[in-house]
């Protein structure tokens, strides 16, 4: 992943699309802090670290960790997968049947 402040900019397309939101003074008076610490300013600031959350969010629900005891588990199961059952034979046949 690249840095933090460069996020945003390796994202290649036009910046025409809008977000408005209302914040509370207070919470509005931190991130203009935080954005003039950084050298940014508040939009830029509030977007990068928007879009960072928004990946980080993404990629955590993609993943799948497993306790060590639960990922041996999993991997035997699908080492030795059970035989289909016959309904599960018959909603197969149908999903063929239908494509």
């Amino acid at each position: 992943m690249p840095p933090s402040g460069q996020l945003v900019t390796t994202v290649d397309e036009r910046n025409d699309a809008r977000m408005h939101f209302r914040t509370k003074p207070s919470i509005k008076a931190t991130i203009h802090k935080a954005a003039v610490l950084s050298g940014l300013d508040d939009s830029s600031f509030a977007l990068q670290a928007a879009y960072r959350a928004a990946v980080e969010t993404i990629a955590a629900q993609e993943k799948t960790h497993l306790h060590p005891d639960d990922h041996a588990v999993f991997f035997a199961a699908l080492d030795h997968a059970a035989e289909p059952t016959p309904a599960l034979r018959a909603a197969l046949k149908r999903s063929r049947e239908r494509t």
